[in-house]
């Protein structure tokens, strides 16, 4: 099956709000069922919790520049997911994460999780004060992984048996983002 690009004009990307919280918890929990080793979370813990607690991510009280970013489809429907937290201490004030992108696996392989990359790395330069964006992702998990070097992550360390999924060590590769360099191709 080829997949195809959506269309921009059949995309809209905006910052979720506690009124989101069901469905951004519903494509969370998929993507962690989904794909178990390519999270750090587990379906198990992250089921286990309530709805206060997605709630409580995406109202970051006190933390104005995190955010959780969603890609709906031309359909309203949310088919993709990423977030950005910034550091809060003091002395990492200038660094964030860019955390839990999903995309929902109808419309993998159409663009929609560079453009989610994309807009996080926007949202990250637009914070005074901040000069770069870390992630991990899970060896082995090379379309993350060439997503993120396509947006201009490059790897700067691997952790081995960074997490355990089912009796199976998973490595993470740190990448990293400068904000304050040109991205290297």
């Amino acid at each position: 099956m080829t997949t195809h690009p959506l269309p921009p004009e059949s995309l809209t990307v905006r910052r979720l709000t506690v009124e989101d919280a069901e469905e951004y918890r519903a494509l969370r929990l998929e993507a962690l069922r989904r794909a178990p080793t390519a999270f750090t979370s587990s379906f198990s813990e992250e089921s286990a919790k309530p709805l206060s607690a997605t709630i409580d991510r995406l109202a970051a009280a006190g933390r104005p520049h995190d955010t959780v970013l969603g890609a709906y489809d031309g359909g309203r429907n949310l088919v993709g997911v990423a977030g950005l937290a910034v550091s809060a201490r003091r002395q990492e004030r200038h660094k964030a994460t860019l955390f839990g992108m999903a995309v929902a696996p109808h419309v993998t392989g159409r663009g929609i999780g560079k453009v989610l990359v994309r807009r996080v790395l926007d949202l990250a330069a637009a914070v005074d004060g901040l000069v770069q964006v870390g992630l991990t992702v899970s060896e082995g998990n090379l379309p993350a992984e060439r997503l993120y070097r396509s947006c201009g992550f490059e790897v700067w360390g691997r952790e081995p048996r960074a997490v355990l999924v089912d009796g199976t060590v998973i490595a993470k590769l740190h990448m990293i983002r400068m904000l304050d360099e040109p991205a290297r191709p």
